[in-house]
């Protein structure tokens, strides 16, 4: 998590209580602690693999027909328990905080049928996956996937985003998971509605400068003694020459995308032209791209932040991300909204749904908006009992301005245990927020009531 999510090691160790080891276990401490709004869990890949298999489930080894055994008993542990599915990465961008590959990482499909197995046998969860080894194509990690599903029976998706690298490569996936479905087999893409993003500052954790060697030594300052530093004309100069080391984090190189990188507003746009990149400012003023992000990149003391769109902005156009999010086979809910604390906030994107494609755009009615946000989104991951107003369904419900409706530009908070840092990101427009017909928060002032509850398992839809 450490790795992968950029949640510092000290805020898991001080903000949580560790009194749990197997599934059953950790739903219950969940349950101990009171909520807003419902949490739903699922088995994650990794910490299924590295419980069962210790170091060598750590270092990717082969699993043994005694560790799928196991794999299968406690994935069948946990939905019985109330998971509502099970999940995977493999994603060569997911790392330990040492650059080490995740321990799911190219995973055998023998193993993914173990685990998905035991889903079938019960007849319950979900299954889902992040797509991206470098060993194989996007088409046959999907086919993969897709044979694991058919075997399973169970409903499954994958993360899908436009890749600058490919940025039609979608239109097959698509097309791929929609044959898939014509045969029976339940496939979905998860997408985003908007570019997929990164925050740079020096407030945060990654910069445009920060894999460069002379930074190395700044980053152990306070923010103020770097700025300091980072203002002296030689640190300046030695910075703009220097080339970045290789990152422990992939993730960290795409912070000097100096051509999809933006400058910040409020509200925030996630729909700028070109001509508003970093790289296009800077060819009209006559400096390099280097040279006026690190300019940028000290003002408001340091605190001065700029966003990089890393996927689904490769036409510098969200038409692409619309297309997809239209498509009958994909559905919303690819996003980063409680993970990468100092690099992304995705949390806002149904806020930017609603204000941009149905009320600002008009080519997203807003019944369908709302539809995709919620119904269809509980619905695929068995929730039939919420994402609709009616008689004897949850009564979960947002009190909407929608003329007033905006997406806040992020900002860094110190709020988490021990005083973590996370990026926060506050709209306007939300008069209510209601769950379970008790309100939470007021004009975006949160109330006392904690509502939420566990949710265990599949739910049905009311009589």
């Amino acid at each position: 998590m450490e790795g992968v999510e950029d949640i510092p090691e000290v805020v898991m160790t001080d903000g949580l209580t560790w009194d749990w080891e197997a599934f059953p276990q950790y739903l219950q401490a969940i349950e101990r602690r009171p909520h807003d709004i419902d949490i739903a869990t699922q088995l994650p890949h990794s910490a299924l693999r590295v419980y069962v298999m210790g170091k060598r489930g750590a270092e990717r080894e082969p699993a043994t027909a005694k560790d799928l055994a196991q794999m299968r008993r406690l994935a069948r542990e946990a939905i019985s328990a109330g998971a509502i599915g099970f999940s995977s990465s493999r994603l060569y961008i997911h790392r330990t905080s040492a650059g080490d590959p995740i321990p799911s990482f190219e995973a055998a499909e023998a193993e993914l049928h173990a685990i998905a197995g035991a889903l079938g046998t019960l007849k319950q969860g979900v299954l889902q996956f992040v797509l991206g080894s470098p060993s194989q194509s996007f088409a046959e990690e999907l086919a993969l996937i897709t044979r694991v599903a058919q075997m399973s029976g169970r409903p499954t998706s994958y993360s899908l985003a436009q890749d600058p690298a490919n940025p039609e490569g979608w239109r097959a996936a698509l097309a791929q998971t929609a044959r898939a479905n014509a045969e029976g087999i339940s496939l979905r893409a998860q997408v985003m509605p908007r570019p997929i993003g990164l925050l740079v500052s020096h407030n945060l954790s990654v910069n445009p400068f920060s894999l460069c060697p002379s930074y190395a030594p700044l980053k152990n300052l306070s923010l103020a003694d770097r700025i300091k530093a980072l203002q002296q004309p030689d640190v300046r100069a030695r910075l703009l020459e220097e080339a970045p080391g290789e990152p422990t984090a992939p993730l960290a190189r795409l912070g000097r995308n100096f051509e999809r990188m933006f400058p910040i507003t409020d509200p925030m746009d996630y729909a700028q032209p070109q001509r508003n990149s970093i790289s296009a400012q800077a060819a009209r003023q006559g400096l390099s791209p280097e040279a006026l992000a690190y300019d940028l990149l000290l003002a408001e003391g340091g605190q001065a932040m700029l966003y990089v769109a890393i996927a689904n902005y490769a036409y510098y156009s969200l038409e692409p991300a619309f297309d997809m999010m239209m498509d009958p086979n994909a559905i919303l809910g690819l996003a980063d909204g409680g993970a990468h604390y100092g690099m992304i906030a995705d949390a806002s994107y149904p806020t930017f749904v609603l204000s941009y494609w149905a009320r600002d755009r008009k080519v997203l009615s807003l019944p369908k908006a709302v539809k995709a946000l919620a119904r269809d989104t509980a619905r695929a991951v068995g929730l039939y009992d919420r994402g609709r107003i009616a008689s004897g369904y949850k009564a979960d419900i947002n009190i909407i301005d929608l003329d007033r409706l905006k997406v806040g530009r992020p900002y860094v908070s110190f709020d988490l245990p021990a005083g973590g840092r996370r990026i926060l990101q506050d709209a306007q427009g939300f008069v209510a927020t209601i769950v379970a017909g008790i309100p939470i928060s007021f004009h975006g002032e949160q109330l006392e009531a904690r509502p939420g509850r566990l949710i265990r398992g599949a739910k049905p839809a009311p009589h």
